[in-house]
């Protein structure tokens, strides 16, 4: 781990985990290997835990932790010294740059609020901005913009938990069809999600999704391939090789994921030449029609012989431990994670610099 000490061109990391959602766990995991793989000659390392009920921690029994034996393999404790959110992510020592890495999923991390905090404390940060974080976090608006913008998805409703009777199960099948995906408007790693396959399942799937969101996506069943491609950029946007999920389970799940580890991650995958062009062009452009920023993960269904490539959502806070897909697919793609670490803490000052510049020309 790093010395104490500073100099002019060392930076202050601060990487902020845990966090308020479900997917507290996740970022816990994460956590332990950005800081692990961070080149202690470059960064003055500060973990920053968050405890479920949001009290923020400065993590000092963190550090210790990743210099003792094991892997850690449920993460971080959330545990430290309480501090103060803005003094705790502004501060720094003379000549020293600080950036903020959230490592935070779902609400209260992933949605845009942090990101207002760390642009209100004039702080760089890793990552999409308020705009794009809400955006992308919020799964019918985002596919609102992303119909705008012309980009083919699956057909979907949304509905709020107060507009459920007895009545919407029936209305959605005859919309729909059978089988359906219920999903939480805004939670990630497949947290609230169930596949429906009757009248039944969908009462006890919008019953599920409705206790993490008011908020609710329901959208019809596609019979494809899920194609998964990696964006790093700001305005010059590069994309990975595409990746390809073969889920151990009827879909993907948070089990799938991080539990049972069922699920193959096959990269590059196997596409015709025509759609792993395809795939790039609109990567880019979902990404920047939801103006994310910095780091997106960009994922599909190729529904072969059918409509083609369909987007299914975008994770502008995408899992990012070693074998999570989004490094994965830089690794594959020339870009160990050591150094994806860098060029995303190089991509948060670069925006930073130029977003002040155009306040400071404004005024």
């Amino acid at each position: 781990m790093p010395p104490s000490d500073s100099s002019p061109n060392r930076i202050r990391l601060v990487v902020l985990f845990g966090g308020q959602s479900a997917e507290h766990d996740v970022s816990r995991v994460t956590a332990v290997h950005v800081l692990r793989a961070a080149d202690p000659e470059r960064y003055d390392l500060v973990p920053v835990g968050i405890t479920r009920d949001g009290q923020w921690l400065h993590a000092t029994d963190a550090m210790a932790a990743l210099d003792g034996p094991g892997e850690l393999a449920s993460g971080l404790d959330v545990t430290g010294t309480a501090v103060d959110p803005v003094p705790t992510v502004a501060s720094t020592s003379l000549g020293e740059r600080v950036v903020v890495l959230p490592l935070l999923h779902g609400p209260f991390g992933e949605d845009g609020t942090v990101q207002g905090m760390l642009e209100l404390a004039g702080v760089p940060y890793v990552g999409s901005g308020v705009l794009g974080s809400a955006l992308s976090m919020d799964k019918a608006k985002a596919k609102e913009v992303i119909a705008h913008a012309g980009i083919p998805q699956c057909r979907w409703t949304t509905l709020r938990d107060t507009d459920i009777d007895a009545s919407t199960p029936q209305s959605l099948v005859a919309d729909l069809g059978l089988p359906l995906f219920v999903k939480p408007a805004n939670l990630g790693s497949s947290v609230g999600v169930s596949k429906a396959h009757d009248l039944d399942e969908l009462a006890a799937a919008l019953d599920l999704a409705a206790s993490y969101d008011e908020w609710i996506v329901v959208e019809e069943h596609v019979e494809g391939r899920e194609i998964e491609i990696a964006v790093l950029g700001n305005t010059d946007l590069r994309v990975s090789v595409p990746g390809e999920i073969r889920p151990g389970a009827e879909f993907y799940s948070y089990d799938d994921k991080y539990i049972d580890d069922g699920a193959q991650l096959i990269v590059p995958a196997d596409l015709p030449a025509d759609v792993a062009d395809e795939i790039v062009d609109l990567a880019k452009a979902s990404f920047r029609a939801l103006r994310a920023e910095g780091m997106a993960r960009v994922d599909f269904f190729y529904e072969e012989g059918g409509r083609g490539l369909l987007l299914n959502e975008i994770n502008t806070i995408p899992g990012f431990t070693p074998i999570s897909m989004y490094p994965k697919l830089w690794e594959a793609s020339g870009v160990p994670y050591a150094q994806l670490i860098d060029e995303l803490v190089a991509l948060a000052i670069e925006r930073h610099d130029r977003r002040t510049a155009h306040r400071r020309t404004a005024h």
